[in-house]
Order: C-alpha cells, then sequence, then structure tokens
C-alpha cells in the first residue's frame, strides 16, 4: 500500500467514486450530498478506494466501502475504516455503525458487532441508508469510538 495515499475527497472527485460504487454494487443515495465525509484511496491519480463518514449528533454511519478489484487484498479497505474511524473520533463520535448484506465477517474483523436493527441511534434513521438506499435484511453492526 506504500504507493496509495488516502486524503479527504473533493467535489471533483464524485465521478470517480460514483463509478468505484457503481463498480462494487454499493448504493449512490445519499453518497454525493455527503461527499464531504468521505476519504479516499488514490493510487496514480486515480480513485481505488472510498470510505465514507455520516455524522448524526454523536453517532455517525460509516458508508460506502469499497476498493478497485485491482487493489484489494493490499489493506486499503482497512486502512480507510481505520482513518474513517479517526475521523469519527476527533468529531466526537461516540458509535460508528454502518448497514452491510455481504461484509459482516469483514468488519467483525475489525471490532464491528453485529445488533439489532432496532437500536440503531435515531440519529442514523434519517440517512438515506436506513431510508431505503439499503435493503430492510442489511445487518447492523456497531463500533465504539
Amino acid at each position: 500500500m506504500s504507493d496509495v495515499v488516502i486524503r479527504p475527497a473533493k467535489e471533483s472527485d464524485w465521478p470517480a467514486v460514483a463509478e468505484l460504487l457503481r463498480v462494487r454494487a454499493l448504493p449512490l443515495d445519499g453518497a454525493q450530498e455527503h461527499l464531504s465525509g468521505f476519504l479516499l484511496a488514490i493510487a496514480d491519480g486515480a480513485v481505488v478506494g472510498t470510505a465514507g463518514l455520516e455524522t448524526y449528533a454523536d453517532a455517525a454511519l460509516l458508508r460506502s466501502v469499497a476498493v478497485s478489484p485491482a487493489f484489494q487484498g493490499k489493506g486499503i479497505g482497512r486502512a480507510l475504516v481505520e482513518a474513517v474511524h479517526s475521523e469519527a473520533r476527533r468529531r466526537g463520535v461516540k458509535n460508528l455503525c454502518l448497514l452491510t448484506t455481504t461484509a459482516t465477517g469483514y468488519f467483525s474483523k475489525m471490532g464491528f458487532l453485529t445488533v439489532a436493527r432496532g437500536q440503531a441511534p435515531a440519529g442514523l434513521l434519517a440517512s438515506a441508508e436506513f431510508q431505503g438506499a439499503c435493503p430492510s435484511s442489511a445487518v447492523f453492526m456497531s463500533r465504539e469510538v
């Protein structure tokens, strides 16, 4: 991962972020509106990874964690999640939460615990992901910050 840099997203990054989310079959709903909370992994000037942070009071939603297929298995996803976790701590977030349909095992390895969806912090319920971008079958997970 030495040739990959993690940096905050800029408005001009949106087309590349949207394409990566499409390639990885992740929802676009609400992502552009929260692009200022995204961190990107950049290699050779191209976006090869994303992870977004949506803050709602003292809870936050980790969303859109995606790595380009050619760059998977190099620790980029983990580095992005840890960078978002650090940013959440800086913002005073107490719980970093997510919804996933396919990556429960992946996030479990990073300290996220499966929690009943009904126990999600109230603020998160207004997010696009809870409003339908993620199916009701998505697993809700949380990690203390």
